[in-house]
C-alpha cells in the first residue's frame, strides 16, 4: 500500500466521485479507479457503496477514512520536523471569525518575510473552528475567547467593543422584539453575546436570520432588514458615512476578545512559530 493511494480514496471519499476526485488530483479517471480497487484488494473488503450518482463510502470505508487521516497527518508532521527553521515553507491553514480585523496587518508582515509559505484562511464560527483545531485540521485559528479545553492553548490577540447596528440613527432595546436579527450560526461568539443579554433582560426576539459572512449580514442591516451585533472596528467607515449606526452593548457583554489557538499537544512547525511570532508582536505593538 502506498501513501498516495490513500490521499486518492480521500479525495474520492471526499467528492463522492471518481471523475472529481481525477479532476482534483490532475490524474486519469482510469487511475484513480485502479488504485481504488488495488486498495480495496489489499484490504480485502469493498469501501464503496457504488450507485449511478457516484460512490458513498461504507462502514469499513468510514473506518479507513479515519485511519487514514492519522496516517497521513503524521506523515505530513515528520515532514515538517525537518523544515528549515530560518526558511519555512509548505501550507498553514489558519481558521478565522470573519471580523478580525487585526489579520491584515499580521498577514501582510508574515508574507512579506516568508513568501514561500502559503497560507490557507478558512473562515467559519468560533466553535466550529475550535473543533477544528482539536480535530487537527487546522493549524490554528483566530476565534472569541476565551476557550476552556485541555487541549487548547491559546495567546491574546485583541479586544474590542461590541456594539449593536441598525439602518436607523434612533434604537431602544425594544426594537429586538420588533424586527429580525441577523446573526451567523450557533457557535458564534458575537451571538452567543448578545443572547446572552437578551436572556438576562427577559427579550424574546421576533425573528433570528442566520447568514454565514460578514458581508451579506452587513449589507441586509443597510438595507433595514435588521439588526446585528459586531465588533465597532469592524464598521468604522460605514458609520462614518452614514451606511448604518452604532449603538452600544451594556457591561458585561459589550467587550469581546479575540484569540489565537492551536492544539497544545501538536508539534509546533517553523511555518505555525513564526506564525505565532507575528501575532505576539502585533499585540506588543498595540499595547505600546
Amino acid at each position: 500500500m502506498e501513501f498516495n493511494d490513500l490521499k486518492i480514496f480521500q479525495t474520492v471519499a471526499k467528492y463522492g466521485s471518481v471523475s472529481k476526485a481525477a479532476l482534483e488530483l490532475n490524474y486519469v479517471q482510469s487511475n484513480v479507479t485502479a488504485r481504488i480497487k488495488l486498495l480495496e484488494k489489499e484490504l480485502r473488503t469493498p469501501l464503496f457503496y457504488r450507485h449511478k450518482r457516484g460512490m458513498t463510502l461504507n462502514p469499513e470505508g468510514k473506518r479507513l477514512l479515519e485511519q487514514s487521516r492519522v496516517i497521513l497527518s503524521g506523515i505530513e508532521e515528520m515532514k515538517r520536523t525537518f523544515q528549515d527553521k530560518s526558511n519555512p515553507s509548505g501550507v498553514l491553514e489558519i481558521g478565522i471569525v470573519e471580523t478580525v480585523m487585526a489579520l491584515p496587518d499580521i498577514l501582510a508582515s508574515y508574507y512579506s518575510k516568508y513568501p514561500n509559505v502559503e497560507l490557507s484562511l478558512k473562515a467559519g464560527v468560533t466553535d466550529l473552528l475550535v473543533q477544528q483545531v482539536i480535530d487537527m485540521k487546522l493549524d490554528g485559528a483566530f476565534v472569541t475567547g476565551p476557550i476552556k479545553h485541555p487541549l487548547i492553548e491559546q495567546v491574546e490577540v485583541i479586544q474590542e467593543k461590541m456594539v449593536l447596528v441598525t439602518k436607523e440613527k434612533s434604537f431602544s432595546i425594544e426594537e429586538m422584539t420588533k424586527k429580525p436579527l441577523l446573526l451567523y450560526k450557533k457557535g458564534c461568539g458575537y451571538r452567543e453575546r448578545l443572547e446572552s443579554w437578551m436572556k438576562a433582560e427577559g427579550i424574546i426576539p421576533k425573528q433570528i436570520m442566520e447568514f454565514g459572512t460578514f458581508g451579506t449580514i452587513i449589507g441586509s442591516v443597510a438595507a433595514g432588514i435588521g439588526i446585528t451585533i459586531i465588533p465597532e472596528s469592524s464598521i468604522t467607515d460605514m458609520v462614518a458615512n452614514g451606511t448604518v449606526f452604532c449603538h452600544s452593548v451594556p457591561e458585561p457583554y459589550h467587550e469581546i476578545t479575540t484569540i489565537f489557538i492551536r492544539r497544545k499537544d501538536s508539534y509546533i512547525t517553523s511555518t505555525l512559530q513564526c506564525f505565532m511570532d507575528e501575532i505576539v508582536a502585533r499585540t506588543r505593538l498595540e499595547h505600546e
